[in-house]
């Protein structure tokens, strides 16, 4: 048979909580913070690898943001120049800018899931390499550190 619970005692400490990277960065905020908002691709990417100095955690993240946001940019210049010439072609070109369309859709929505799966890693203090950008990021971010 159990103890009997006393209610004057606390409640025993429930299971640990996971660590989170909350180690102050040269822009002030915790390194967590820091490094979500540094994912909002190119903008964020841009700041905070030009505010912060310090942490490799939050330029780690930059970088992987400029590079990504770049690829981003890039797609969507890609996508403007296919609709383009898809649109020119008589006949067939308005299915063509549809087909096109659904396809350029459906990369917009992994671009944006993988922006969001980003945030929440670099939130909760893992670091999450992005396919193919994440391993180019962290050789520029090891190979520019003072």
């Amino acid at each position: 048979m159990p103890d009997p619970v006393d209610p004057t005692q606390p409640p025993p400490p429930s299971s640990p909580e996971p660590e989170i990277k909350t180690t102050s960065t040269s822009t002030g905020l915790p390194s967590n913070v820091a490094a979500a908002i540094a994912c909002i691709p190119l903008i964020g990417g841009i700041i905070f690898y030009i505010l912060e100095k310090r942490d490799s955690f939050v330029r780690f993240y930059a970088m992987q943001s400029i590079i990504f946001g770049c690829g981003w940019f890039l797609f969507n210049i890609v996508s403007a120049i296919v609709h383009a010439v898809f649109g020119a072609i008589p006949g067939i070109g308005g299915i063509l800018v549809f087909f096109w369309a659904i396809i350029a859709a459906l990369v917009h929505l992994a671009f944006l899931v993988i922006m969001i799966i980003a945030i929440v890693k670099a939130f909760t203090g893992v670091r999450w390499d992005i396919p193919y950008v994440g391993p180019i990021a962290r050789r520029q971010v090891e190979g520019s550190t003072p």
